[in-house]
Order: C-alpha cells, then structure tokens, then sequence
C-alpha cells in the first residue's frame, strides 16, 4: 500500500512533453543502449523531494521501484538505497545494502542511475576494505552497466589517493567498443590528474596511444591546450573509437 502511495504520488505528477525530451536524451530508441525504456518526465529534484518522506522504506520495497518500468521510479529506489547506506549506523546495516546493490545491480540500466548510485556505495563499501576483486568481477560482465560501475565506483578511492584500481580497469577497458565506458573511464582518469597529475601523467605516457580517443580526451580535459595537442596529436596514437549507438 505504501509503494502504491508513493508511485501515485510520481503520475500524478508526470509530464507528457518532458517525458518525451528524457526517452531521446537518454537514448531510449529501437538499437540504443536503452531501448524501451518509459519516462514519466520528472527532473531529478522533483523525484528527490517525493521520496524525502519515504526515506525508511525497507529494502524489499526498494526493491519494488528499481525493479518498475519507469525510469524516474527506479531513480527513486537508488536515491532511497545511497541515503540509507550513508546513514547506516553499523557495518552490518552497510553489508546489507552494498550486497543488495551488488544483486540487483542492472536494474541501474542507464548512466545517471550507475553514477549517482554505485560512487557511494559500492566505492564507499570498498573504501575501507583490501579485497575489491567485485571491481574486477563487474569490469569483466558482459553487462554495460555493471562493467560502467566498475570503473566509475572506483571515484571514492581515488578520492582518497589511490588509484591501482582505476588504471588496472583503465586497462582492461582500452578496447572496449561503447563511448560510455570510454567516457566514464576518462571521467575517471581526470580525476586521478586531480589528485595526483603526475600519476595520470605516467599512465597516458605509457598508454595513450592505446586508448580510445574519446577517453583520451575526457582524461585530459584540464591540461593546457598544448598538452592536449601533445596527445591528441600523438603519432603512436591511432586507436579511433568504433562507431557506437550513444
């Protein structure tokens, strides 16, 4: 009855129009990475603000909305699982909603559900802990969101100086054929020069040349025009991204 509550309370405010904008935006069409996908055309802030009251929903009503058709509902179920794990009061409480995570991971099908989910539980699960061979485990699906949360939950660790993990996905992700990867990759490898430009330094010397170029590009996003040239332009590099649906 509660989650039937709270689904009326999404199309009693749904947008037509809106809806129409979101299912080009987040590529929604026949071939695309999300095909079929359904939107009621909310922004983030509204579905933000409707679930504010439903903060203590118990998983397995989690459950039900990252599980429905509509994507501003899944939304909701992940925003829900980030704000109970940053709130969780014992290890235990964290195991549970990261193993949760972990199992119902491809019901975050499209880039913004993964980035605003798995930095903060996944990586802030990880972060305290010397096996992260999940990371690895995920890089190696053959699902496109699981392998996008490998790299991207590796933010929180590279947040705090380390960064073994991002290169070594970094990688394995160098021939990989999908622009998303290759953007959350990059995404993440200027991140690294944020900390520690040195180490992304070293890294692009050693492979750039292997590198996608759109990852190229993300990664050195805030060198100077010069460096940018320096690699962009870079004889060795001849890797060209293979045409993809994004």
């Amino acid at each position: 009855m509660e989650i039937k509550m709270l689904i009326d309370e999404f199309r009693a405010i749904e947008n037509a129009e809106k809806a129409e904008f979101l299912r080009r935006f987040f590529k929604t069409g026949k071939g695309e990475y999300a095909e079929g996908d359904l939107f009621l055309g909310l922004t983030v802030p509204q579905v933000r603000l409707l679930v504010k009251p439903w903060r203590e929903l118990p998983l397995s009503e989690i459950q039900t909305l990252i599980y429905s058709e509509y994507h501003e509902i899944r939304l909701a179920g992940f925003i829900l699982l980030v704000h109970q794990f940053k709130k969780a009061k014992t290890a235990t409480a964290r195991t549970e909603i990261y193993r949760f995570y972990i199992q119902h991971a491809r019901q975050a099908n499209n880039w913004d559900l993964v980035d605003l989910s798995c930095r903060d539980i996944v990586g802030g699960y990880l972060l305290p802990e010397t096996n992260r061979q999940i990371l690895l485990k995920l890089a190696n699906s053959n699902n496109l969101w699981e392998q996008r949360i490998a790299i991207v939950s590796t933010w929180l660790l590279i947040k705090n100086g380390e960064f073994d993990n991002t290169f070594a996905i970094a990688k394995k992700f160098m021939t990989h054929s999908h622009s998303l990867i290759h953007k959350a990759t990059g995404w993440m490898l200027r991140e690294v020069g944020k900390q520690d430009r040195a180490a992304l330094v070293e890294f692009l010397d050693k492979y750039c040349a292997s590198m996608p170029r759109t990852c190229l590009r993300y990664a050195i996003e805030h060198f100077s025009p010069d460096e940018r040239r320096k690699y962009m332009t870079n004889e060795t590099n001849m890797r060209v991204d293979a045409p993809t649906v994004d």
